[in-house]
């Protein structure tokens, strides 16, 4: 078949990229035509995201995917949460709040008074974490918020510029599975928990699953990029879910951990896991392809490195994240140790300090160095990943011979030589743009040109090289495994 023109619009929480994949019917080369950043923007005590400057960028990304000849469609993936709110008259209501906004502070007791967290959970199967869509929708009736008084419409973030490019609304399955607000055994809104909460029913949008044609560019984008009625094709707009159609795997049993900003871990099923058990883990069922459930955890991820260096930076001392990979490399293994999903990371003004509080809070020498504390960083992770491998175990019953880690993070060889030597397993690197190729393969795929999830994950296998990393001394994390299991939390 003649060469297929795909374009991904990959929003990640702290930059986007536009990316073109050539689909030859065998394998996809992508290309990066556009990289910007993604900053929140604080306004008083509040976060906010800038949807107008991230859609500026979309329509430069399509522009210059339309330079060489028009594209044969086009789809949008984000993060998950997080979400925009419009007015009956469609527009927008203001900017949408960031996932770490401190307006979420302590809104987990006022949850649970609406509803019991075993029933909460077992209405939805999804971990609670305070910044959780339904979360930050109780959050905004707590200050009483104008916005959402006025509010008629939800849209997710990526649901918001599949608006704005086709003028249609509806949520995708995939993101809105991370709301709070789906019950994951009907693969539908949780009448109860919208009613428990006050949310009125026609405030969310209908359903739509990864694949699904959405229509045509309207006139004005058409017109305004060059790209011509191109089909708006919705992909797994939650990245995760993009990113985990496009994992190469060919064994059987394998987890992956979507690397970057967060550390998503787990494995897919065909049901979702809401037991006692999988809450007292506190895991999370998510939406993904063809009716699949994403059972993993959320994990703070390369944020705590990200932090490390912005603090750096404010004082000074300008490393790239090679620099501080490699002195990381160099510091002496060990020495401390952190619980990444500490409270106290979620938005700390410094995380250096907020990684040392823990340490004197915990009886441990904090760091020294800007490499110890990266280090600590990175060990932490790669102890955190062995312990949801073993709880996913549990929950399913089923060895995981092979961890597959994806996007930005598997650039990072020394967290996945890290996470190998922990959890005593291989560890396969790649693609780094995981994301993007999964929401090209759910485009390719409503045009008719791939088929199966299988035969997405072949093509995906085909067409991007992976690293393999083996453990090497997997005695010697041990001892300290057990250490920090004293303050793990669940």
């Amino acid at each position: 078949m003649a060469t297929k023109k795909l374009l991904a619009i990959d929003y990640g929480a702290e930059s986007g990229r536009a990316i073109l994949g050539h689909f030859d019917g065998s394998k996809i080369a992508l290309e990066v035509l556009h990289r910007f950043g993604n900053p929140a923007t604080r306004l008083g005590a509040a976060l906010h995201w800038d949807p107008l400057h991230l859609y500026r960028e979309l329509l430069q990304g399509i522009r210059a995917a339309c330079k060489g000849g028009k594209i044969d469609s086009l789809g949008v993936d984000t993060w998950g949460v997080d979400f925009a709110l419009l007015g009956k008259d469609g527009k927008l209501l203001g900017n949408p709040r960031q996932y770490r906004d401190p307006h979420t502070e302590g809104i987990l007791d006022l949850a649970f008074s609406r509803m019991k967290k075993e029933e909460l959970y077992r209405h939805t199967g999804i971990q609670f974490m305070r910044f959780n869509s339904l979360f930050q929708l109780l959050a905004l009736r707590r200050h009483g918020s104008s916005i959402l008084e006025s509010a008629r419409h939800l849209l997710f973030m990526p649901d918001l510029f599949h608006y704005f490019l086709t003028g249609e609304k509806a949520n995708e399955y995939s993101n809105a599975s991370t709301s709070q607000m789906i019950n994951p055994g009907t693969r539908s809104w949780s009448a109860e928990v919208l009613q428990a909460f006050d949310i009125p029913q026609d405030l969310v949008c209908s359903l739509i699953q990864p694949g699904t044609l959405l229509g045509p560019l309207c006139p004005q984008v058409s017109e305004e990029t060059g790209a011509g009625p191109a089909p708006v094709i919705v992909p797994g707009t939650h990245d995760t879910a993009s990113a985990v159609a496009a994992v190469p795997a060919v064994t059987a049993s394998w987890a992956y951990i979507s690397s970057g900003t967060w550390s998503l871990m787990g494995v897919e099923t065909k049901t979702p896991q809401v037991t006692p058990q999988a809450l007292a883990f506190n895991f999370t069922n998510e939406g993904g392809v063809d009716g699949t459930t994403r059972l993993l955890k959320n994990i703070m991820g390369l944020w705590l490195v990200q932090e490390c260096r912005r603090s750096f930076q404010r004082q000074g001392q300008e490393y790239s994240y090679e620099e501080l990979t490699r002195m990381a490399g160099q510091a002496a293994p060990f020495h401390s140790l952190i619980e990444p999903d500490d409270e106290g990371f979620i938005i700390p003004d410094d995380m250096p300090r907020a990684i040392a509080d823990f340490c004197s809070r915990t009886g441990q020498a904090a760091p020294n160095s800007a490499g110890g504390f990266v280090r600590c960083a990175l060990e932490s992770l790669a102890f955190k990943y062995r312990w949801v491998m073993e709880r996913l175990q549990e929950l399913t019953g089923k060895r995981i011979e092979v961890i597959h880690v994806v996007g930005g993070g598997c650039q990072n060889e020394l967290l996945c030589q890290f996470t190998a030597d922990a959890c005593n397993r291989e560890v396969l690197a790649g693609p780094v743009e995981a994301t993007a190729l999964g929401n090209i393969l759910l485009q390719a795929r409503g045009l008719g040109l791939v088929g199966s999830l299988a035969e997405l994950r072949q093509v995906a296998a085909r067409s991007l090289p992976v690293k393999s990393f083996s453990p090497i001394q997997p005695g010697r994390w041990e001892e300290p495994y057990r250490r920090m299991l004293g303050f793990l939390a669940s």
